[in-house]
C-alpha cells in the first residue's frame, strides 16, 4: 500500500525507474549487449546497473560509498547507462513495433542513398512506404516520399516526369491528412487542458464558449477521405468536448464510434492497443455516468473476455492501463448494483497492484483509485476504512489537477465521520472542508447546500432528524438532472445516502432497489 503519494513519486530517479521496469529477459539481454562492448567505462556502467538493480529505493549515498564512480562523474555515467539501456531495448525483438520497423527501413535507405546506391535505396523506400500507408503511419510515409523526391531529383531517368508528378501528388495528399490529424489531435489536447484548468462547464456562458472554441478549431475535412488515424482523432476531439460539457449521451456515441474503428480492422488492436484501451474505458465510463447497467455489464464482460483471452497485447503500457480501467470499472459495476460487499475482495488486489506500479502510476490516478475504494467501503458501511482511504487523498500535496476529487473526498469524509458518530472531530471537519471549498473557483450549489445542511443537523433535536433529512433530500433532488449540477451526484451518491437515512435502510439496499427499477 502506498503510504504517501507525493513522497513516492517525488523521489523517483529516471534511470532507477527505467531499470526497475525491465523484465528478467531484458536485463539478461542488456548484460549480453554490454559484453559485446569494450572499455573500462562499460565495466563501470554495468557495475552501476547491477547496484541499482539490487536497491529497493534510489540512494545516491549508497552508490558513492561503493566507489564505482566519483560524485563529479556520476551524472555522466548515469546518462551513459540510460542511453545504453535504451539502445539495448531497441534491439530487443519484443519492442519491434510497426513504427520502429518502418523507421529502420528508412534509415537503411538513407545509408544506401549516401553511398550512391540510388536504385537500391528507392526499392527499399517503395516497400517501406506501402507498409507505412497500410498501417496508418502517415508521418513517416511523408518523410519517405520526401526522400524519394530528393533521390529522384538526382537519379535522372526518362520516367522522371511521370514519377515527379506521382510523388508530388502523394506528398500533397499525405501532407493534407497529416495536417488534419495534427489539428484534431491539438484540439483534443486543448479541450483536455481546459478540463484540467477550469473543470466542467458550469453555466450557459461557459457552454457557449466551449462550443465556439471547438467549432473555430475543427478543421475542414472530407470524412470519406479520412483514414483510421484521422477518424480516431476526430472522435477523440468530439469525446472530450462531450465530457467537458457533461453530455454523456454524446460521449457514449463517440466512444462507440472509436471502439468500432477497431472492430472494423481488428489488427489495429495489436498495432495501437493503448488507443483501444482508452476507447474501451471512455465507453464504459459513459455508460456508467448514464446509469445504463445492462449495457455496461455486457461491455465489461466482453472487456474481461478480451483480457483473459489475450486479445489485447500486453506490454508495460497496456499492463498498467488494463489494471486501471478494468478494476475501476469492476468497482463501478458494484456501485451500479449496490453489491458493495461483493466487491471487497478487489481492494486487496488493487492495493497490491498500486504498490507494484507505484513508480509508473502518477499521483492523480492513484488518488482516483483510492477514492473509488473509499466509496466501496462507504457503501459497505465500513466508514472507518472509508475515512482511512480518504485521508490518503486529503493529505496529498500534489493534486492541483484533482480539485474535484479533493472536494468530494472531503464531503465523503464528513458523511463518514457523521455515520461513525465521531462528533468530537466533526466540527474540525466542517471548518476544514468549508475552508477548502471556498478556495475552489468552481464550487457548486449542490456542495454549498449539502455542507450547510449537514452542519445544521447538529442543532436539530433527535426526534426531528428524519424530517430534516427529508428537507435536505428535497432541496438537493432538484439538482439531480440539472445540466451543470448533476456532476456532483456522479462522484458521490448523496441522494441515496439521504434516502437511506429517511427510510432507515442501508445505502446498498437503496441502490439495489434503484437497480431493480432500472
Amino acid at each position: 500500500m502506498v503510504k504517501n503519494i507525493t513522497s513516492v513519486n517525488s523521489q523517483n530517479d529516471a534511470l532507477f525507474v527505467l531499470i526497475k521496469s525491465l523484465s528478467k529477459s531484458e536485463k539478461r539481454q542488456f548484460k549480453l549487449y554490454v559484453g559485446r562492448l569494450s572499455g573500462n567505462v562499460d565495466a563501470k556502467f554495468l557495475s552501476l546497473f547491477n547496484l541499482l538493480d539490487k536497491l529497493k529505493c534510489y540512494d545516491e549515498n549508497v552508490i558513492l560509498k561503493k566507489g564505482i564512480v566519483s560524485k563529479q562523474q556520476l551524472s555522466n555515467l548515469k546518462a551513459n547507462l540510460y542511453k545504453q539501456i535504451l539502445i539495448s531495448l531497441r534491439l530487443n525483438p519484443s519492442h519491434k513495433n510497426i513504427r520502429i520497423a518502418i523507421r529502420e527501413q528508412l534509415d537503411f535507405a538513407t545509408i544506401l542513398y549516401q553511398k550512391g546506391l540510388y536504385k537500391q535505396s528507392l526499392k527499399l523506400l517503395g516497400k517501406a512506404k506501402i507498409f507505412a500507408i497500410e498501417n496508418e503511419e502517415k508521418n513517416v510515409a511523408y518523410e519517405i516520399v520526401e526522400l524519394e523526391k530528393v533521390i529522384e531529383s538526382q537519379y535522372i531517368t526518362r520516367s522522371i516526369s511521370a514519377r515527379s508528378d506521382e510523388l508530388s501528388i502523394q506528398a500533397k495528399e499525405l501532407s493534407q491528412l497529416n495536417v488534419i490529424a495534427s489539428k484534431l489531435s491539438n484540439l483534443s489536447l486543448q479541450l483536455y487542458g481546459i478540463l484540467l484548468k477550469n473543470g466542467y462547464v458550469k453555466s450557459d456562458v461557459e457552454l457557449q464558449k466551449v462550443n465556439d472554441y471547438f467549432i473555430a478549431r475543427l478543421p475542414k475535412y472530407d470524412f470519406d477521405n479520412l483514414g483510421f488515424r484521422e477518424r480516431l482523432w476526430l472522435y477523440k476531439a468530439h469525446l472530450w468536448r462531450s465530457f467537458l460539457t457533461q453530455n454523456f449521451l454524446q460521449s457514449y456515441k463517440f466512444a462507440t464510434k472509436w471502439v468500432d474503428l477497431f472492430k472494423e480492422k481488428p489488427k489495429n488492436i495489436s498495432l495501437h492497443p493503448v488507443f483501444y484501451l482508452k476507447g474501451k474505458n471512455y465507453l464504459l465510463e459513459s455508460l456508467f455516468f448514464m446509469n445504463k447497467y445492462v449495457k455496461f455489464k455486457d461491455e465489461l464482460d466482453y472487456f474481461e473476455h478480451e483480457i483473459n483471452n489475450q486479445k489485447i497485447p500486453i506490454n508495460n503500457n497496456t499492463e498498467i492501463l488494463i489494471f486501471q480501467y478494468y478494476y475501476s470499472n469492476k468497482l463501478h459495476l458494484h456501485f451500479l448494483e449496490g453489491s458493495f460487499n461483493q466487491g471487497e475482495y478487489l481492494i486487496a488486489i488493487m492495493d497490491k497492484k498500486i504498490k507494484k506500479y507505484q513508480n509508473r502510476l502518477d499521483s492523480h490516478h492513484i488518488t482516483v483509485l483510492y477514492y473509488k475504494i473509499a466509496c466501496l467501503y462507504f457503501g459497505m458501511g465500513k466508514n472507518e476504512l472509508c475515512i482511512a482511504y480518504i485521508d490518503k487523498i486529503i493529505t496529498s500535496k500534489n493534486l492541483k489537477a484533482a480539485q474535484d476529487l479533493q472536494c468530494f473526498a472531503r464531503v465523503l469524509s464528513l458523511i463518514a465521520h457523521y455515520e461513525c458518530g465521531l462528533d468530537y472531530d466533526l466540527e474540525r471537519q466542517f471548518k476544514n472542508t468549508y475552508k477548502f471549498l471556498l478556495k475552489m473557483e468552481n464550487l457548486q450549489e449542490v456542495q454549498k447546500e449539502f455542507i450547510t445542511s449537514i452542519k445544521a443537523l447538529g442543532d436539530v433535536f433527535p426526534h426531528q432528524i428524519k424530517t430534516e433529512f427529508k428537507n435536505i433530500y428535497a432541496r438537493l433532488k432538484k439538482f439531480e438532472n440539472h445540466p451543470y449540477e448533476k456532476r456532483a451526484f456522479l462522484y458521490l451518491d448523496i441522494l441515496s445516502w439521504l434516502k437511506s437515512k429517511i427510510e432507515n435502510k442501508t445505502i446498498a439496499a437503496i441502490i439495489q432497489e434503484k437497480a431493480k427499477r432500472r
